[in-house]
């Protein structure tokens, strides 16, 4: 399988490429715009055609480029079905399952960070890794305070939900800040601060007073995504 993980410094954010082999077809996960040549240019050398690219939830630190790649690449555009990005070419159902020429991933409702957060499983039968977007960070957890967050789904979503896959599953997050880049299900289990040892109500009490300032794009970030990262379309202007 062909595995590629873009790094965003600027947003710290984590992209994913997925093909089963070179010259087939592909899907990337929470591409940022800021870095659309890189993965065109990935995407050119493996000699790959993408077919889905999807965001996990409704980002407010950075502008996506799945508008930018659908132009690009004729690509589907993915969210979840509770997402209120109208632009997108197709919304997933909890449970849902894309394939793409021999990677499979099925859609996970893990709602907390945003009230719309959906998961991506990869290979569901016997599960290799899952990708979080942000309700589940390695050794953290996504904060909760804006964009329909809530701290009792958060955990649920985690908790009832993430921490059933098995032990070994790769975790993989659209964020990390400290130079991780990778984790499993068993190891948030043991070792993630927020988690580990704790109740639902001690994790709701802890998110409830992290008191983290805004992201500082998100007034420009959250438009811009729910318009699948393009210029939303000028009204009302006069004719010259």
């Amino acid at each position: 399988m062909i595995f590629r993980q873009f790094f965003d410094a600027d947003s710290s954010t984590y992209t994913y490429l997925l093909a089963s082999r070179t010259g087939g077809e592909a899907l990337i996960i929470d591409p940022v715009k800021e870095r659309l040549d890189q993965y065109l240019q990935a995407i050119r050398e493996l000699d790959l055609r993408l077919v889905h690219a999807i965001d996990t939830h409704t980002h407010a630190d950075h502008i996506t480029a799945l508008g930018d790649l659908r132009d690009a690449t004729d690509c589907t555009t993915i969210m979840g079905e509770r997402s209120r990005a109208e632009c997108v070419s197709r919304q997933v159902r909890d449970g849902e399952v894309l394939r793409v020429d021999g990677i499979v991933l099925q859609a996970l409702y893990t709602p907390g960070h945003t009230d719309e957060s959906f998961s991506f499983v990869l290979q569901p039968d016997a599960p290799s890794a899952v990708f979080t977007g942000d309700v589940l960070l390695i050794r953290s957890t996504g904060r909760t305070d804006f964009q329909g967050g809530d701290p009792a789904r958060s955990w649920e979503s985690i908790v009832g939900r993430l921490f059933a896959l098995p032990d070994d599953t790769l975790l993989y997050p659209a964020h990390d800040y400290k130079g991780w880049t990778a984790s499993s299900i068993g190891e948030e289990k043991r070792h993630n601060p927020r988690l580990a040892g704790k109740t639902q109500a001690e994790y709701i009490h802890i998110m409830r007073n992290l008191n983290l300032p805004n992201p500082r794009l998100m007034d420009v970030a959250i438009p811009a995504n729910l318009a699948c990262g393009q210029p939303a379309p000028q009204t009302g202007a006069n004719p010259s």
